[in-house]
């Protein structure tokens, strides 16, 4: 039995549940896309898809909308891969273990994927309904999403007439989002000179955190647990000789890391498990409200051959210790905002080399610009370099949006009040999209989803099915 067939709108979660049974994280998403056409296909629908995966499905307007300005629905098809320690499943190969709980659907484990499974699932509803009343649709899927709006970027918009864009990309229900930060992901590369060293292997692990998607949550205080374990490895140095064999953490750059491991060869272990005991307490102390779990473990290890030598385990120390990371600025004008923020969201040790990659937002790409450099000048001092990838803009409030004024009335009468409209720190697809279609009146919105890319993700069946009511009665308004 299918767990989710007794829900309602049936035709959503059943489009939700075949989702899930597929492995779709980022870079892995040629299997969804190819589900995506043959949903087309099977529909007679027009489709386009492209060599990324991004796939645009169109259906033509119901009896009497002919002459309706076409409406845009968007979402991504890939998801954040995260597990629970000790879980087992190969997110690469594996669907989803749902389950149901009460108004809740998470899945057992790992994250859910809700983010954004359910748009593709909302508007794969109205493209597979012969009762809805609606516009030409013009079904936007995109990949790679959470690793730098990639499949956004490259997307060819020329089959799309429309200029109206309702994104379903938010996680709070009754919160429409109207602007958003642009940003990158920036790579950090230190180069890893090796030489043998006398001493005790240890790993040493920074872990228990909260995490957190890093554009909505960056302001929270929650802890990095790459930028923690500089500060463990600087305390580790200060009491005994100390050189790193390898350093690893986090698996996505906009998601808060929150395990790290570093194997490290010391000339003291007695003294540097003390200093780690020590900075422990420290840290327990200073994020016991935000990181309750938090935790630093030190144990017996085996190095993996010759650990980095003295100066680059001193730049490694300084690289994670120094590098700029959390809230830089907030916005002057939006109270509440994050205007500027970065995220040490992946750390990965090679043998000649370590990676640190940065997920960097801003609203004002003067101070977008202000930090690239910071990054560049400081890997520069360390004799490492950097690489910027998937650049975007923002998405600027616009004054004058019919789309967003017919979507406040709808739900000011469905639900009795105003939504909130707002601007969010958080990148979203809108922005790239206002840059290639001009003209576009857009507005994203979404069911309650909680604590997304954490493993603890979970979807609210109650909000999916009133945000649907709204997605649908929006859609026979626009005539």
């Amino acid at each position: 039995m299918n767990v989710l067939e007794n829900l309602q709108p049936q035709s959503i979660f059943t489009f939700f549940e075949q989702m899930c049974s597929i492995p779709h994280g980022s870079g892995n998403t040629k299997a969804i896309s190819d589900w995506c056409v043959n949903f087309a296909k099977e529909r007679g629908l027009e489709y386009h898809q492209d060599a990324d995966n991004n796939v645009i499905i169109i259906k033509p307007a119901t009896l009497g909308y002919e002459d309706a300005e076409p409406v845009i629905l968007q979402g991504h098809l890939d998801m954040v891969c995260e597990k629970e320690p000790g879980c087992t499943k190969d997110m690469a190969k594996e669907g989803l273990d749902l389950v149901v709980e009460g108004d809740f659907i998470r899945a057992q484990g790992t994250t859910l994927g809700g983010d954004d499974g359910i748009a593709v699932a909302m508007a794969m509803a109205v493209l597979d309904s012969t009762e809805l009343a609606h516009p030409r649709i013009e079904a936007i899927f995109t990949v790679d999403e959470e690793i730098g709006l990639l499949g956004a970027v490259s997307l060819d918009v020329s089959p799309i007439r429309g200029r109206k864009m309702i994104n379903m990309d938010s996680e709070v229900e009754g919160v429409f989002t109207v602007s958003c930060a642009g940003g990158n992901a920036t790579t950090c590369t230190l180069p890893v000179s090796r030489e043998a060293f006398e001493g005790t292997a240890l790993r040493v692990t920074v872990g228990g955190l909260t995490g957190g998607h890093s554009g909505t949550e960056i302001d929270k205080g929650r802890a990095n647990s790459n930028m923690l374990m500089g500060r463990v490895l600087q305390a580790a140095a200060h009491v005994a000789q100390l050189r790193v064999d390898t350093v690893s953490g986090g698996l996505k750059s906009n998601a808060i890391p929150v395990e790290t491991t570093a194997v490290v060869v010391v000339s003291d272990a007695e003294a540097v498990n003390k200093a780690c005991d020590e900075m422990a307490a420290i840290l327990q102390n200073e994020y016991h409200t935000t990181d309750p779990g938090l935790f630093v473990t030190v144990e017996a290890a085996q190095a993996s051959g010759q650990p980095a030598d003295a100066q680059t385990t001193g730049r490694i120390i300084c690289m994670l210790t120094c590098l700029p990371n959390g809230v830089q600025a907030m916005s002057a004008d939006i109270p509440g905002l994050v205007q500027t923020s970065l995220n040490l969201g992946i750390l990965a040790c090679g043998e000649k080399e370590l990676k640190g990659v940065t997920s960097l937002r801003s609203s004002l790409d003067s101070q977008k610009e202000m930090l690239k450099e910071r990054l560049a000048c400081l890997m520069e001092q360390l004799g490492g370099t950097v690489a910027f990838e998937g650049d975007y803009t923002g998405w600027q409030y616009q004054e004058n949006s019919p789309l967003r004024e017919l979507m406040v009335e709808v739900f000011r009468e469905q639900y009795g009040y105003d939504p909130k409209v707002e601007a969010i720190h958080a990148g979203l697809e809108c922005g790239l999209f206002a840059g290639k279609l001009p003209g576009l009146d857009c507005v994203s919105i979404g069911p309650d989803l909680l604590e997304i890319h954490t493993p603890r993700e979970r979807m609210s069946i109650a909000s999916v099915q009133r945000t649907w009511k709204l997605l649908t009665e929006v859609l026979r308004r626009s005539k």
